[in-house]
């Protein structure tokens, strides 16, 4: 837009940037921070057990199904590893390389979750339902019963985990407390870990049952299905969050209304922002002040417009401007030849 005059910003050290404070404070860990971490705690300790108990109980047994949500609880393990470091690396205070923070972090380690769902549990399920097929039935049946208790011991850790996990998202708001990237994964994967236990059961169940594998290696191949889409799931939520996804439309909408309430702006032109972590929104917004105001007073009412929104949405905590005088602006316009 050459030609129109723009009210002088003030110089970075005196604000006008308006996203970031004079200084950054590292953050620390919130009580939702603090409530998912045992959460996810909880959740290692059950998956550490239980992956041992499943391993030991799938070579003495020689079931694939079992094998297979053996690898299941492994990766959900290492996922957990991930979330972990997840939760303290993204409290890292904002440097000179990272400006805006490191809230991010949460949604690289998500994603690096989601592949190792999908590798070590997806993979390895489908890859026990192949050899189940191609061994054909097993000749005994000795250390069956052992695995379906070992099993149901599963089921009751992974339940109690995965209940953890949902007081959690209830006590912070229902489906709001699920954006949180590392209890949505826990969530998932215990739910899912409910899920392939009980198909793990009943496929050894049937096999038993029945003399036949293919009801094992059918349950292998359920819980590899399972599996892939979850980590499908998860992956491309990481991704969009990686990639730059904007606020909630609630949020978006709170913001505008917020600029445009106030009594100095004459409209917001455009009104762009993107999540930069969990507590944590870039928000910048194109705006028309009235006519009027000298550069001093400008400032003035940037500044104060910064701390209103930063107020009022605290996750809004990067805020930037771009100001124009309405009346020389519209001005100008009128002034420009139609198609230009």
């Amino acid at each position: 837009m050459t030609g129109v005059p723009r009210i002088r910003r003030s110089p970075p050290c005196e604000g006008a940037r308006l996203g970031q404070s004079a200084e950054v404070s590292h953050k620390p860990l919130t009580t939702s921070d603090r409530r998912t971490r045992v959460t996810v705690l909880v959740a290692l300790a059950a998956n550490v057990v239980i992956a041992v108990a499943k391993t030991v109980g799938g070579l003495v047994a020689g079931s694939p199904a079992l094998l297979s949500e053996a690898a299941h609880s492994v990766a959900d393990s290492m996922n957990e590893v991930f979330l972990l470091a997840a939760l303290r690396r993204s409290r890292r205070p904002a440097d000179s390389r990272h400006p805006f923070g490191y809230g991010k972090e949460r949604f690289f380690w998500s994603l690096l979750a989601a592949v190792g769902i999908f590798v070590m549990g997806g993979c390895f399920s489908f890859f026990q339902a192949f050899e189940a097929l191609r061994r054909g039935a097993a000749e005994s049946y000795d250390g069956y019963v052992a695995g379906l208790v070992v099993l149901g011991v599963a089921l009751v850790s992974e339940g109690i985990s995965l209940l953890r996990a949902l007081h959690q998202v209830r006590i912070q708001g229902g489906a709001s407390g699920a954006c949180d990237p590392a209890l949505r994964t826990v969530v998932a994967e215990d739910g899912t870990a409910v899920l392939g236990v009980t198909l793990a059961i009943a496929g050894m169940a049937l096999h038993m049952a029945t003399g036949q594998v293919v009801w094992e290696a059918l349950a292998s191949c359920a819980i590899g299905t399972l599996l892939v889409y979850v980590a499908y799931r998860l992956g491309r939520d990481a991704r969009d969050q990686l990639i730059g996804r904007a606020a909630d439309p609630e949020q978006s909408r709170r913001i505008r209304a917020l600029l445009q309430a106030q009594p100095e702006i004459d409209s917001v032109e455009s009104l762009l922002t993107m999540k930069l972590g969990l507590d944590s929104t870039l928000v910048a917004a194109r705006i028309d002040l009235t006519p009027g105001l000298d550069s001093e007073e400008v400032e003035l009412v940037a500044e104060r417009i910064k701390r209103t929104v930063s107020y009022a949405i605290p996750e809004a905590d990067q805020v930037f401007l771009d100001i124009t005088d309405a009346l020389t602006a519209k001005r100008t316009a009128r002034r420009q030849p139609r198609g230009s």
